[in-house]
């Protein structure tokens, strides 16, 4: 099966990272999200109930992103991807890839980040 709904591009403002300045300043996150969803019945039937609400995904990763600061992206990661598999019984795997656009780090590069993919269990 290879139905998916995503969503790309949400940016957050969030104080991630192992540096201190990056808890104090904070800074703009880039966050994708492709989620495994099996989306027939949704097509047959044009009611929102069949799939996953991709409005209220936005909102639980804004709740996340925005929310109680973690040290690594990695575990920023997990706790994005434990949400959404365990809050939308449809969804059976999520990817997420977040991106820092301005780390703290000398050089040029477009950002830097992480992603993982989790099964729902």
């Amino acid at each position: 099966m290879k139905d998916i709904i995503f969503l790309n591009g949400m940016r957050f403002y969030g104080y991630h990272g192992a540096l201190s300045a990056e808890n104090e300043i904070g800074q703009i996150f880039v966050v994708d999200l492709t989620l495994k969803v099996d989306l027939k019945d949704a097509g047959k039937s044009d009611d929102v109930k069949d799939t996953v609400h991709y409005g209220e995904v936005f909102e639980d990763v804004k709740s996340i992103v925005e929310g109680e600061p973690s040290n690594l992206l990695e575990h920023l990661a997990e706790r994005i991807a434990k949400r959404i598999n365990s809050h939308y019984n449809r969804v059976m795997e999520t990817k997420v890839r977040i991106t820092k656009e301005n780390p703290p780090i000398s050089g040029h590069y477009d950002g830097v980040g992480i992603e993982i993919v989790r099964e729902s269990h």
